[in-house]
C-alpha cells in the first residue's frame, strides 16, 4: 500500500523531559506529517509537565525531520518539506488550576488541544469513569479560553453528560481526539452514538483509537479497525472521522509521578487490569496499521478520496479552520 498522508490526533511519548522523540521517524515512516503527543494527564504535576514541555521543545528543535508547531502554517511547511509536525495535547486541565491564563500560557508553549477531565471528574468536568455533574461554571471559563486561543476543543476521556454540555456550549467545532463507538465495544470510555452525531454535528471529526480495550479485537488489528471507523462513516459521514491511534512509545520506561495510584485513574470496575495482571494486558496498535488499513478500505469501495480524507485531510482543514 502506497504511503497516505497522515494526521495522527493523538499518541503518548514517555512523559519524561529528557525523553529522544527521534522514536518518532516510525510514525514518518508510516505516512504522518503531523502528530499530536500529550504533556500530561489529570495526575501530572505542572512543574513536570513545563519541564517535559521545555524537553519536547528543545529536542524538536535539534532533530532535523522534526518541525515544532507553533501556527497553522507549520502544518503547510511540514507537508511541503517531508517532515513531521509536532505540537501538544493536554489530557485534563487540572494543572490549569482553574486559570483561563493558563490556557494562553500553554498556548503559546506548543499546546493545540485540551480536554478537561482525564477519566475521573474534577473542579472543571466529569470523567467517564466518575459520577458527572456536567460542565461547572469555572470549566466553562475554560472552555471559551479555549476558543479563544484557537484551539481544538478535545471531549476525549470525559462523561457524558459533561460531554454532551461541552459541544453545547463550545463556540469551535468539537473533536474526540482517540475515542471509539461504544456500540462496537461495550466500555464507559466508548461513545454512544447521540455523543457521536452531537461531535459531527459542531463540524468536528471523531478521531479512532488503536487500542485493544476500545476495540472488537485483542490485538486490535487492521480489521477490527477499518470496521470501527466504517462505523462511523455510516453514521456521521467520511468527512467527519479520523484518526487519533493512541499508540505509547517505549511505555515502559514512564513510572508516572511519586505516589501515582494506576487504579484509581484506570479503575478495574471498568475493565483495567489489575495491577500485575498479566492476563488483561491491553494492545497498542503501532503506526504501520495505517500502512495495512489502506487495501482494506479499497476492498470496502471507499475511493482514495476518501480514504486520504479519514487518514489526514479531515482534521488537516479542521485545523485550517480554527486554528487561523
Amino acid at each position: 500500500m502506497r504511503l497516505v498522508p497522515v494526521w495522527d490526533a493523538h499518541s503518548c511519548v514517555p512523559l519524561l523531559a529528557d525523553y529522544d522523540l527521534s522514536s518518532l521517524q516510525r510514525h514518518i515512516d508510516c505516512g504522518a506529517y503531523y502528530i499530536s503527543i500529550n504533556i500530561g494527564m489529570d495526575f501530572t504535576p505542572l512543574a513536570d509537565i513545563v519541564q517535559i514541555i521545555a524537553g519536547y521543545r528543545k529536542c524538536i528543535s535539534e532533530l532535523d525531520f522534526l518541525l515544532q508547531v507553533e501556527s497553522f502554517a507549520d502544518i503547510e511547511r511540514a507537508r511541503a518539506e517531508g517532515k513531521l509536525a509536532v505540537s501538544f495535547d493536554l489530557e485534563g486541565a487540572v494543572s490549569l488550576g482553574e486559570s483561563p491564563a493558563m490556557v494562553d500560557l500553554l498556548a503559546k508553549l506548543g499546546v493545540r488541544q485540551i480536554h478537561l477531565a482525564y477519566n475521573r471528574s474534577n473542579s472543571l468536568a466529569g470523567g467517564c469513569h466518575d459520577k458527572d455533574l456536567g460542565l461547572t461554571a469555572k470549566g466553562r471559563t475554560i472552555v471559551d479560553s479555549i476558543n479563544a486561543n484557537k484551539l481544538f476543543m478535545d471531549i476525549s476521556h470525559t462523561g457524558y453528560r459533561t460531554s454532551m454540555d461541552i459541544m453545547a456550549y463550545s463556540k469551535q467545532p468539537v473533536i474526540i481526539s482517540h475515542g471509539n463507538p461504544r456500540a462496537l465495544k461495550d466500555h464507559s470510555r466508548n461513545y454512544l452514538d447521540e455523543q457521536l452525531l452531537a461531535c459531527a454535528a459542531t463540524g468536528g471529526v471523531v478521531c479512532i483509537n488503536g487500542v485493544s480495550r476500545f476495540l472488537s479485537d485483542a490485538h486490535s488489528s487492521a480489521t477490527s479497525m477499518v470496521e470501527t471507523v466504517d462505523y462511523l462513516v455510516q453514521l456521521i459521514g467520511f468527512e467527519h472521522v479520523g484518526f487519533g491511534l493512541d499508540f505509547v512509545y517505549h511505555s515502559g520506561l514512564d513510572k508516572g509521578p511519586e505516589g501515582f495510584d494506576p487504579s484509581h485513574w484506570w479503575p478495574p470496575e471498568h475493565g483495567y487490569p489489575s495491577a500485575g495482571d498479566g492476563s488483561s494486558s491491553t494492545y497498542f496498535a503501532p503506526p504501520e496499521r495505517f500502512l495495512e488499513m489502506g487495501s482494506l478500505f479499497e476492498d470496502r469501495g471507499y475511493t482514495q478520496g476518501q480514504i486520504r480524507a479519514i487518514y489526514g485531510e479531515n482534521m488537516y482543514q479542521l485545523a485550517q479552520k480554527v486554528w487561523s
